[in-house]
């Protein structure tokens, strides 16, 4: 079946077992190109303009899957750019129970499992199929998660559709049936660098995020349940502030974390008419992007890429080193499953998950 125009497939490389692997590229009206893999639902590059109409590559990543496969990019599992599951975030001793029974998982962050342990949805070939529809144009990825993938229950069917929109906006929607009660929490990891990847950090952002709380987290990263005003910290994005401004604050949660890794607790704002409401808001100065985050989820984890140590060298041939790249990960709160004051993530058998988040793009003007 041949593709639309705007709309191309390549082939990305082979795994290990034999499987070819394949690139989509997007583009939208105005010209801002989207590059996604079926490897781990992936985007590979997202190119959008800056205030002087020139075209950079505002994602992490690499242009090879050799990258992704390397040895040092498994040893740091930075998560560039991947779809994240079962459970995005993590989960505390890597084992819940539900129902009366015990679940254990695979733990890959020390005795915690995080983004689904291993392996992850991030690690997986998914089914790839292109659409086109009044809106814009896009890519369905989907996939059947075994019961006892990587520990957990039940039969789990996904579908995640990314919409590249004629409005310049990328809209990705998560939708999921399972056999057995299961924890379902589903994010996309792309970093931003608004400046443009490899391009410096991003400590000269500034971000807003639409939060007046935050769950502060122990050594391990796991929180205890708390759900702790921001006003007088560091983690006080209500309104646009540097990412830098307060880093070298010597804060508990700061110097647990190395930095912002931190879920916050989204405003109970009105939805808009498609049922988001504001979460974030990221302006660069320099190259004038702006990226405005909105979403049907309850929290939106914010990581500032404190581990990022220039061993991995991206697209542009830079190494990423600390504070590279920004994400901003819309989620349900980490540790869900042993939190019950947290919103539930439990999907039981006939229900349905779903989940959307847009991320939109546009930029200041010359005089701002």
């Amino acid at each position: 079946m041949s593709l639309p125009a705007n709309i191309q497939r390549s082939d990305f490389g082979t795994l290990p077992d034999g499987r070819p692997v394949s690139c989509y590229r997007i583009t939208n009206a105005s010209g801002i190109e989207l590059r996604v893999t079926d490897y781990g639902g992936i985007i590979l590059s997202l190119k959008t303009p800056d205030r002087q109409g020139r075209f950079d590559d505002i994602v992490l990543g690499f242009d090879s899957l050799a990258d992704y496969l390397s040895p040092a990019y498994r040893q740091a599992n930075p998560y560039f750019g991947a779809l994240i599951g079962r459970y995005a975030n993590r989960i505390g001793g890597a084992e819940f129970s539900l129902e009366g029974q015990c679940y254990r998982l695979v733990s890959n962050d020390g005795a915690n499992s995080l983004h689904g342990g291993d392996p992850g949805f991030d690690r997986c070939l998914w089914q790839a199929d292109t659409f086109v529809e009044a809106r814009g144009s896009g890519l369905v990825l989907s996939r059947v998660s075994d019961d006892g993938e990587a520990g957990y229950p039940g039969r789990l069917s996904v579908r995640v559709r990314y919409l590249l929109g004629d409005d310049d906006s990328l809209e990705i929607a998560y939708h999921a049936e399972t056999t057995r009660a299961t924890p379902v929490n589903l994010t996309q990891h792309s970093y931003f660098n608004l400046r443009g990847e490899g391009n410096g950090d991003v400590l000269d952002h500034r971000l807003m995020l639409a939060a007046g709380a935050y769950t502060p987290v122990d050594e391990q990263l796991i929180p205890g349940g708390e759900i702790a005003p921001v006003v007088g910290t560091p983690f006080d994005f209500t309104t646009l502030t540097a990412i830098g401004a307060r880093l070298a604050q010597h804060h508990p949660q700061l110097v647990r974390a190395g930095g912002y890794d931190h879920n916050f607790v989204l405003d109970g704002d009105e939805a808009d008419n498609q049922g988001l409401r504001v979460a974030a808001q990221v302006v660069e100065a320099e190259s004038g992007r702006v990226l405005e985050v909105a979403t049907s989820e309850p929290g939106i984890q914010f990581y500032a890429g404190n581990a990022l140590d220039g061993t991995l060298r991206g697209k542009a041939g830079q190494p990423y080193r600390r504070h590279a790249g920004l994400a901003l990960e819309t989620q349900h709160f980490p540790d869900s499953p042993h939190q019950p004051a947290f919103p539930g993530t439990i999907l039981q058998p006939g229900e349905v998950y779903r989940s959307r988040t847009r991320y939109r793009f546009s930029c200041l003007a010359a005089s701002d």
